[in-house]
């Protein structure tokens, strides 16, 4: 990519705050400007730029520390944030088709800010407004327009009060009537009312509900979505036969109006089913095009995509907070705030442990078809192309003789592919000795679960990660001054993420002696320790990328992914670092140490607290 002009950079990229962290940032190895440009691109950076510029500029988002808003009004908050942005056009939906990265972005942006904003918009305009421009069909794009414009405001409609990760389950039925041409959505008790639906409790009118789709003579074709109005988008009301409501406080992203609806035979037009995967004609005959097995391998990662990244931010909060001691716990540093609104992540749209399984069985699949001398392994992603080598994995053992040998990408690479082959050999023999047992395959799969399958999925989706990091920051476009630093992190991630498997590794027989073990530990430490002042001489050996280390870098790495303070809006985090300062600011903002305390005043100024008391006997 091209180098931006001096002029571009400064307005894209501004210089941060002066401060204690100054020292720190000039130890870096690297300009954390020229990293951010790398990473995201100027069209990125500058659209990251527009939308916390207008976020800080608009009264709406003004901050309002020491005031603990009602349930309602941070919900009538969220709403009209989310109105608002939508009415700015932050970004167009012909930016979108171009670039989908630029949502991703425009997510991220506003969770800095509010994650309960974000998830709001995400709910309507991706989640529910995608459903119906990818399920669908023509007869469903002109609801679109009345996304975009808040005409009608969306929810995603799957998890049941007894069904959520399990969706086959599902218990919601939708019968087609071909005298009519309608369906018949049914919830035929409590346990089958949609619940934790976000945005359903007090603001969607429209939802895209799944249901099993039954055709005349009984038959039953499975899960299906179905575009359903729920409430007059004038009134708020709720349609005839629909009961719809809020559940309540939840421990975190109470922004969100979370909801539950029961539907009692409404009947909804034919045209309502959403139909890409499978439609049913007027007299009532089902129809559905033939399958591709990319979507099989896609299902798979993000299946493990999502665990993993959730589960990895949710220690790395917890991690940050202890670090920061005490005032970690101050909610005014908002650490608590990302913890609670990270921590539903791990269950809502698919618990992790249950997704975990969508990702073994696909794996348990594959090496079944391997394993009976099928053709070629289909992986259009290239992510399971290594299991043709499967059996002479198995053999492979540990070989590296220095921690320099350690930061080479083949020596995790090789240890992560060998632990996914163990793993899945393990859970083949596992989920055959429960069948053996006298197990369904369902309860041979849960009981072969927690061991073998789920560290397997694990497994996987970490060396995919790990595969991929290391080809993005081996690739010829990446400026020279970034190569050691990224090629570190890369390096740091694969060796963290692997370390946590030791002990599998020596179980396995991977692993022999004490010393595998230790080098691993040791290269992590290396890489974490501050580097030696001879790196700034230009020492260009191998043997001197151990030197180089990242404790140096640590500061600039953060300025390159940290939004503004606004956004943040944490003292202890402040771009400026100076933080007893700012923490001083914000306590007496916080605490009005001045004031007496509201409850004080029933107490007479002429009497001691004790004489007060006394007359109240």
């Amino acid at each position: 990519m091209a180098a931006p002009s001096e002029g571009d950079a400064a307005s894209l990229l501004p210089d941060l705050p002066g401060g204690p962290l100054q020292a720190y940032r000039a130890r870096a190895s690297f300009c954390w400007k020229e990293l951010a440009l790398f990473l995201e691109g100027e069209d990125m950076l500058r659209l990251k730029k527009s939308i916390f510029s207008a976020l800080e500029d608009d009264p709406l988002f003004a901050r309002s520390r020491g005031h603990e808003v009602s349930l309602e009004k941070h919900r009538e908050l969220t709403f009209l944030r989310c109105k608002r942005v939508l009415g700015r056009a932050l970004l167009r939906v012909e930016d979108m088709v171009r670039n989908p990265l630029s949502v991703l972005t425009l997510i991220t942006c506003l969770g800095t800010y509010d994650w309960s904003l974000a998830q709001k918009f995400l709910l309507h305009l991706l989640v529910f407004g995608f459903a119906i421009y990818k399920s669908g069909s023509e007869r469903h794009l002109e609801y679109l327009p009345k996304i975009l414009s808040m005409e009608i405001f969306g929810c995603f409609a799957v998890t049941e009060v007894s069904h959520g990760s399990n969706a086959k389950a599902i218990r919601t039925t939708a019968h087609y009537d071909p005298a009519t041409e309608e369906f018949i959505l049914h919830s035929p008790d409590f346990e089958a009312a949609k619940f934790w639906v976000g945005n359903m409790g007090k603001t969607a009118t429209h939802a895209v509900v799944f249901a099993q789709l039954y055709t005349p003579g009984g038959r039953c074709h499975g899960l299906h979505s179905f575009l359903v109005q729920i409430r007059n988008p004038k009134t708020l009301l709720p349609m005839p036969g629909v009961m719809v409501g809020d559940i309540g406080k939840k421990l975190g992203l109470n922004g969100i109006d979370n909801g539950f609806a029961m539907f009692h035979k409404v009947r909804i037009p034919r045209r309502a089913l959403l139909n890409q995967t499978g439609d049913v004609t007027p007299e009532g005959t089902y129809v559905t095009p033939f399958k591709a097995e990319l979507g099989r391998e896609i299902h798979a990662l993000v299946s493990g995509s999502k665990p993993l990244a959730s589960w990895t931010a949710q220690r790395g909060i917890q991690e940050c907070r202890e670090a920061c001691g005490g005032h970690g716990y101050l909610a005014v540093n908002r650490l608590g705030d990302l913890r609670n609104e990270n921590d539903p992540n791990c269950t809502y749209e698919g618990d992790n442990n249950v997704l975990l399984q969508q990702t073994s069985g696909y794996l348990l699949g594959l090496l079944e078809l391997r394993l009976q001398g099928s053709a070629r392994l289909e992986s259009p992603l290239g992510t399971v192309d290594f299991l043709e080598a499967y059996p002479d994995i198995l053999n492979q053992r540990f070989s590296c003789p220095s921690i320099a040998g350690c930061l080479e990408s083949s020596v995790p690479l090789a240890a992560y592919e060998w632990l996914v082959c163990y793993l899945l050999r393990e859970s083949v023999q596992k989920v055959n000795q429960e069948k053996r047992s006298g197990s369904s395959d369902f309860e041979a799969r849960n009981n072969s679960q927690v061991y073998r399958c789920r560290s397997l999925a694990l497994a996987f989706l970490e060396l995919t990660v790990v595969r991929r990091f290391h080809e993005y920051v081996h690739q010829p476009g990446v400026p020279p001054p970034l190569r050691a630093t990224l090629q570190r992190l890369s390096a740091l991630y694969a060796l963290w993420s692997l370390n946590q498997h030791t002990a599998l590794l020596y179980r396995g027989g991977y692993f022999s002696g004490e010393q595998a073990g230790k080098m691993i530990e040791n290269t992590i430490l290396d890489l974490c320790a501050q580097g030696s002042p001879w790196r700034f001489a230009g020492v260009a050996r191998h043997t001197d990328f151990v030197s180089q280390q990242l404790k140096d870098d640590a500061v600039a790495l953060v300025d390159v992914i940290a939004p503004p303070d606004f956004i943040l809006d944490s003292p202890i985090g402040r771009a400026d670092g100076k933080l007893y300062k700012n923490l001083w600011t914000a306590v007496l903002q916080e605490s009005k140490v001045l004031e007496r305390a509201s409850w004080w005043a029933e107490f007479p100024a002429s009497k001691t607290h004790v004489e007060s008391l006394k007359s109240r006997l």
